[in-house]
């Protein structure tokens, strides 16, 4: 009885003791910005002489509990002064202090990056030449699509498809199969079956937060097609203990064309909602394009530019502590795109292509403990692209189902994949991540021959030795087993970053690639007016050697003024590049064939000025693609060469809350060897110059109001040298690039408590 009493006497003081603690405590809220008032991402918060401490929200915001007294906060980030506030906390209070203003040191700190990363950390800390564009300069651009984002990056390249309206992209001068797309960290499955062949135009730009691109390779992280690199795209997340409701509205001339079924009529609309940690988001954007008309008659369209409308929706709900991150999201695409043909004999036979996406995704991260952290992502994708023939009668315009052979088809890809890693501190000298990577594809359809089914399992494994404080070493390995080819026994990488000088960073990076043909370049027989190709069941996977290198230099570092300049080259080495070529049992037909060796190589040289309102980038490249026909005809070069410059520069009119814009980028002719009928001769797409001006202006403190002018130089098609063959895979003829200058005007409201 005595032992029973004493239980009962032990707890109850523990109840007490329990809650008069919980009586002395408080909370400190607020929210961390730059001196023009930008939030601060992942500041560091903190009460000096206790160990009480957190780092802020994506939003800038914390939320800090601490007992019952005077203290001292200090806020710091990367790249920023230490501020200090002397604050005094009440029992039980919640305390919402005002912005904590960072003065701005060297680095931007805005550029938070995590692809590839062990953690959340600046660009400049990174051990990958990095580039990122934020949601700021996002808006700036007034863009529609991903494109209109992309597109003024150095070594970004786009082509358009005459039949099927995409857009096709290359980086390194490597087309997109090497290049991995990622949404928040998983791979995008499109109308190839796999993420290196998805068309980017089919994601919500109003639902991108930044943009992240790695350079270089990336293949024992990523997987082999991460080859050229990485271009992760960052979705918004909710924003702080807040109900957020957003809504755009965007409308643009299509070259000279507007008004009530032409130009182009976009409508977006976006909710997000946190509360103690939970939540919740949905969104929703319908963009219309009614195709450019031109100077055609009847029925006929200009180039590629047929109508367009997508429908694109999402939403997800999560969970944030102090320690883990839990979220699940669904995606969805709706996309009609329609071909129109010209009547002959009375009748016309248009082409409708039908695009469905449904995408889960789910997302975890634990942090265990100060020195172990977990990340795990899984997804599964489920694409489907319809074609549809239909034959129109031009008297009574009766629409009939085309019963000619290949006129319907319905093709289908899913995609399932998971990533884990976990991430171990070592020690401060050395830190170990182990990782699982599974991608499972397979596809169905008539257009589809045989089994379409590819697995991918892979392990890697890398650390980070930080051997002096300048000095950071990242090697890795991969092991791989593919369910359709061999893979190299050790698929292995190194990046290293030096830091020279306080002011000085040098990057080098080796990787080694492995990449099995998707199921599209095996399997897909695709057969109309302008494409016939067939796949090839008999292709070998690609090899790859890549090194990348850079120097980043802060040349100028104060208080209101920075200046940084990055100077880069690269080299990739291809064995069995797969690429399009003319079938040698059909000459009418395109196939996918392997090269036996292909070779890109280049520099790059990236400048940015930041002085008060005034940001601007000016940046050069130089790249040279590998001449397949050198090794069988003396006096050719080895490589051909093309250049770029871009220039990105906004002004921001504080007082007026106000900003201007102006974005140019010069892509240079592309030169290639053809080899013809009589003799090899030296053809190219020649260059052109692509500039946009735009301009923002609050409307107090619920509207933006944005207007501008696209393509300012009015281009519409480049010209080619080469001899057209006939197509959709010739490089001869004219090349679409734009459908003429353009004038938009764009109404954006936003609303937070």
């Amino acid at each position: 009885m005595k032992r029973i009493s004493t239980l009962l006497l032990f707890c109850l003081l523990l109840g007490v003791s329990t809650t008069f603690a919980q009586q002395q405590l408080g909370t400190l809220k607020g929210k961390v910005v730059t001196a023009d008032g930008k939030a601060v991402a992942y500041a560091i918060v903190a009460l000096e002489n206790t160990s009480s401490g957190t780092t802020t929200r994506d939003d800038g915001t914390f939320a800090l509990a601490a007992h019952t007294g005077s203290y001292t906060l200090t806020a710091h980030a990367i790249g920023a002064t230490v501020e200090k506030r002397m604050v005094q906390l009440e029992s039980q209070q919640t305390l919402e202090l005002p912005p904590i203003r960072l003065k701005q040191k060297a680095v931007e700190l805005q550029q938070v990056v995590v692809t590839g990363q062990y953690e959340p950390q600046s660009v400049r800390k990174s051990v990958y030449q990095m580039r990122t564009i934020s949601s700021e300069q996002i808006k700036m651009r007034g863009a529609t699509d991903v494109q209109g984002v992309l597109n003024n990056e150095l070594g970004i390249r786009f082509d358009q498809d005459l039949a099927l309206g995409s857009s096709n992209l290359s980086l390194q001068g490597i087309s997109g199969q090497n290049v991995k797309v990622l949404l928040d960290g998983a791979p995008l499955v499109g109308r190839g079956g796999t993420s290196n062949e998805i068309n980017i135009n089919q994601l919500d730009v109003n639902n991108i937060e930044r943009i992240e691109i790695v350079e270089g390779p990336m293949s024992v992280v990523y997987g082999a097609d991460a080859l050229a690199g990485v271009i992760n795209i960052i979705s918004k997340k909710p924003q702080g203990e807040q109900l957020t409701l957003q809504a755009r509205l965007h409308e643009e001339t299509i070259s000279k064309e507007y008004g009530a079924g032409r130009g182009i009529h976009n409508q977006s609309a976006r909710v997000t909602w946190q509360r103690s940690g939970w939540q919740v988001a949905g969104g929703f954007s319908h963009n219309q394009f009614s195709g450019l008309k031109e100077n055609q008659e009847g029925r006929g369209l200009e180039w590629a530019w047929h109508p367009k409308e997508q429908w694109l929706g999402d939403v997800a709900a999560g969970y944030r502590s102090a320690k883990v991150h839990a979220w699940y999201r669904l995606n969805l695409l709706d996309e009609t795109i329609n071909s129109l043909g010209t009547f002959v004999n009375g009748k016309a036979t248009d082409k409708n292509f039908l695009s469905k996406r449904i995408m889960h995704q789910a997302q975890a991260d634990w942090q265990i403990s100060d020195k172990i952290n977990m990340t795990s992502v899984a997804s599964y994708t489920d694409f489907g692209r319809r074609t549809q023939g239909v034959e129109v009668e031009e008297e009574t315009g009766r629409e009939t189902l085309s019963l000619a052979a290949g006129a319907q088809d319905h093709t289908r890809f899913e995609g399932a994949s998971f990533r884990g890693t976990v991430h171990y501190k070592l020690s401060p000298v050395v830190a170990l991540q182990p990782g699982l990577d599974l991608n499972l594809e397979k596809g169905s359809g008539e257009r589809l021959a045989g089994s379409a089914g590819i697995n991918d399992y892979a392990v890697f494994f890398s650390a980070e030795l930080k051997p002096k404080p300048r000095i950071n070493i990242r090697p890795g390995l991969r092991l791989v087993h593919n369910s359709a080819y061999e893979a190299p026994p050790v698929i292995p990488s190194l990046h290293a970053k030096v830091s020279l000088t306080e002011k000085l960073d040098l990057r080098l990076a080796y990787g080694r690639g492995f990449r099995a043909p998707s199921l599209r370049e095996l399997y897909f027989n695709f057969h109309d007016a302008s494409h016939n190709i067939v796949g090839n069941t008999n292709l070998q996977a690609e090899l790859s050697h890549s090194f990348n290198g850079s120097l980043a230099w802060q040349v100028w570092e104060a208080e209101q003024m920075q200046v940084l300049s990055t100077l880069g080259g690269f080299y990739n080495h291809l064995e069995h590049l797969i690429t399009t070529g003319q079938d040698e049992r059909n000459p009418t037909h395109y196939t996918y064939i392997n090269i036996e060796k292909y070779k890109t190589t280049g520099v790059s040289l990236q400048n940015t000025l930041r002085l008060h309102d005034l940001e601007a980038t000016v940046g050069a490249s130089y790249i040279g693609r590998y001449n397949q026909l050198y090794e069988q005809q003396q006096g050719l070069e080895l490589f051909t060469w093309y250049p770029e410059v871009n220039l990105n520069a906004t002004y921001t009119f504080t007082k007026a809350g106000a900003s201007l814009g102006f974005f140019y980028k010069y892509t240079g002719a592309l030169p290639t060897y053809v080899l013809g009928s009589d003799a090899v001769y030296l053809a190219q797409i020649n260059g052109y110059s692509w500039a946009d001006i735009t301009a923002t202006k609050s409307l107090g403190k619920l509207l933006t109001l944005q207007t501008g002018v696209k393509n300012l130089l009015n281009v519409k098609q480049v010209s080619s040298s080469e001899i057209a063959s006939g197509g959709a895979h010739s490089t001869g003829g004219n090349h679409p690039m734009g459908y003429g200058r353009s004038f938009f005007l764009g109404l954006s409201f936003r609303f937070a408590k």
